[in-house]
């Protein structure tokens, strides 16, 4: 296979859910050296082969500038330098606003703004130092137009969003791209039990929303900064 990423050293967020796993392993087939990073313990976590040479972080509030600032803090001890971060980790919450629950929109601020915001911010000294840095965020299709429910998400992945494209004005001057993937419905476990019946064919799978976010770590997306990038699968 190609190895379009040989040598760059790439951060997940959320590394350890479904798409941020499938995310890191497509990754390491290009040969990219990888920091997988999460809130959860990673002791005793089994993962595939092709991420036995990753450097697992687990322990990391993501909304939280000092415990962000150390993780990074070993990835550049361990590797001496940051090619590309994915800001992967994220969380849903469907509820109406009457009837709903006020702190989930608090929540969900935290859970898929600010910690884009916090790991991008503690990123971007060693981005800057790379020839060709890169920061993809994982936007959601429903930020451009929200259903019933999704009031609280969609607005916390519109602020995801604007941040990619002000980022992205922001470092144009620089070597560092910025832009987002909006993914619909991703094809995941949970999302099939929440959903029995539906038509998954249909769906975008990890693998798939996967190939999207390489490409944009790649040299051969140098050229864009500031896109979001729908990736609904057939929906």
């Amino acid at each position: 296979m190609d190895k379009p990423l040989q040598g760059r050293v790439i951060a997940i967020t959320g590394a350890f859910g479904n798409l941020g796993l499938a995310l890191a392993v497509e990754a390491a087939r290009r040969g990219a050296r990888l920091a997988l990073l999460g809130r959860a313990s990673v002791e005793g976590v089994n993962l595939p082969v092709e991420l036995h040479e990753a450097l697992l972080l687990g322990g990391v509030d993501l909304t939280s500038e000092d415990s962000v600032a150390q993780a990074l803090a070993h990835i550049e001890d361990h590797f001496g330098q940051l090619d590309g971060l994915v800001n992967a980790a994220g969380g849903f919450r469907w509820q109406t606003l009457d009837g709903g629950q006020l702190d989930a929109w608090d929540d969900l601020y935290r859970t898929n703004l600010r910690t884009a915001a916090t790991a991008s911010k503690a990123a971007l000294p060693l981005l800057l130092r790379s020839r060709a840095g890169r920061i993809v965020n994982i936007g959601a299709a429903g930020s451009v137009k929200a259903g019933a429910g999704m009031g609280a998400y969609a607005a916390s992945k519109a602020g995801v969003a604007r941040l990619t494209e002000s980022l992205a004005e922001e470092l144009k001057d620089s070597d560092v791209t910025v832009n987002a993937v909006l993914p619909g419905i991703i094809d995941t476990p949970q999302n099939r039990a929440d959903m029995p019946g539906a038509d998954v064919s249909r769906w975008v799978t990890p693998a798939a929303l996967a190939a999207v976010i390489l490409f944009l770590l790649s040299d051969d997306a140098a050229a864009i900064t500031g896109a979001l990038l729908p990736v609904t699968g057939r929906l």
